[in-house]
């Protein structure tokens, strides 16, 4: 099963909370709204902008904001600023590995196409097409309410 660290997800919803925000927001800003302790939103926020993806702001009114627009940033950039190079394998990084079987496996080119291919997948969405609102932000007129039916 291939799954992200905790820390590569809420990387994630963090930057999907910053490209909401049209006003800078801070570490205590951040941890109120998403719920994720504030130690490991000040973690996250320092690795995003090491990585060029969050600008930090000093001052009475700093915090931080996107670097670029939420188009131009993709999910691999974000789970790249924190958990390193995408690899499915050890091998699929391009280095050698530990696995005892680097000299004869067959395996390892067809690793890097494999690789290639879900981190291009990841490259191609973008944090605006994940930070959009469940049903495109017209919950009311997709859902299938029978008329005279009130929602709660």
């Amino acid at each position: 099963m291939l799954r992200l660290t905790k820390l590569a997800d809420y990387g994630v919803i963090l930057m999907c909370e910053m490209s909401h925000s049209v006003t800078r927001l801070n570490a205590q800003d951040l941890a109120g709204s998403t719920g994720i302790p504030l130690p490991t939103v000040s973690k996250i926020l320092n690795l995003l902008s090491r990585s060029h993806l969050l600008q930090s702001h000093r001052g009475l009114k700093g915090g931080f904001s996107l670097a670029r627009s939420a188009d131009d940033i993709s999910v691999a950039e974000i789970i790249e600023a924190i958990d390193g190079p995408i690899a499915l394998t050890l091998c699929s990084e391009g280095t050698s590995c530990d696995c005892g079987f680097d000299e004869i496996c067959s395996l390892r080119p067809r690793w890097q196409v494999i690789n290639s291919a879900v981190k291009g997948a990841l490259h191609d969405v973008s944090l605006t097409k994940i930070a959009e609102p469940a049903f495109g932000g017209h919950v009311m007129q997709q859902l299938a309410i029978p008329k005279g039916v009130q929602p709660a």
